[in-house]
């Protein structure tokens, strides 16, 4: 298994996407998924290729890992005609940075009264649009674990019987699936299977989505995440995305970095 550890960079939301990296490798962190927020960033800089081509040579000027990106989080693919459209300029950017998997919210469709099988089929449709758009890109849109119809590993495996494996693939978010019906960790990883290629880790005691570190009020499972990764010789970043621990001094950012490590390491030993 190869899962460098990795927090994303909106750990650091106040800085530039630059300094948020500079702050994360200074910390011992040698990867990182660009959020969107800092996608959004780089996006209002320019051109996407040519943004996104600068970056990827500050990435390698400073050997930072950077295989992860997440897609615009609020975008809506079926409640908005354009999106697309509006999709079209972050994948430019993804690609040129060097980014092999970005992470996507399926439409949830919650506001509509309509079956299951009607929400697959309206987002499939604009799924199989950026399907033919993604080839030949070197990139993969992953599937993340929601609330609602896709928060089981069988709506996502549906999506994937139906999709490109060079072009899509499964994200798991541990602290979504805690708080599903089925909370196994080690099931949904051992049925997504090498579909799986991207990660938040996150954890939260079953109340809400508190995007915590591990073991302190969280109940995640991180032993058996790791145990069920290593089954599936998982290859992708081991990557934290913990929103609730970033509003903190500098020095204390800093200090959950460190105690992050040695959870990593304490885990993958």
């Amino acid at each position: 298994m190869y899962a460098p550890l990795a927090v994303w960079t909106t750990y650091y939301y106040d800085l530039t996407p630059e300094d948020a990296v500079l702050e994360l490798k200074k910390n011992g962190i040698p990867a990182s998924e660009l959020s969107d927020e800092h996608g959004e960033v780089l996006l209002k800089r320019g051109d996407p290729k040519e943004v996104g081509a600068e970056f990827r040579r500050f990435l390698e000027q400073e050997d930072f890992i950077m295989t992860q990106g997440h897609l615009w989080l609020s975008i809506k693919l079926c409640s908005d005609a354009e999106a697309y459209n509006k999709l079209l300029p972050w994948i430019d950017l993804y690609a040129a940075i060097g980014i092999k998997n970005a992470v996507l919210h399926v439409d949830r469709l919650s506001d509509e009264d309509i079956t299951d099988d009607e929400r697959f089929a309206r987002n499939l449709a604009v799924l199989k649009k950026l399907e033919a758009y993604l080839k030949g890109k070197g990139i993969r849109i992953c599937l993340e674990n929601l609330s609602g119809f896709v928060s089981n590993v069988e709506m996502l495996l549906r999506f994937m019987d139906e999709l490109d494996p060079d072009c899509f693939g499964i994200c798991l978010d541990t602290g979504h699936l805690h708080l599903c019906g089925d909370r196994d960790q080690r099931r949904f990883i051992l049925a997504a299977g090498d579909r799986l290629h991207a990660l938040h880790i996150a954890d939260n005691d079953g109340s809400r989505d508190q995007h915590l570190i591990p073991y302190g009020l969280g109940k995640v499972d991180l032993a058996a995440v790791i145990a069920a990764l290593r089954e599936v010789n998982y290859e992708g970043l081991f990557n934290y995305e913990i929103p609730g621990e970033r509003r903190a001094p500098m020095p204390s950012l800093a200090y959950k970095l460190e105690y992050i490590h040695k959870c990593y390491d304490y885990l993958m030993a």
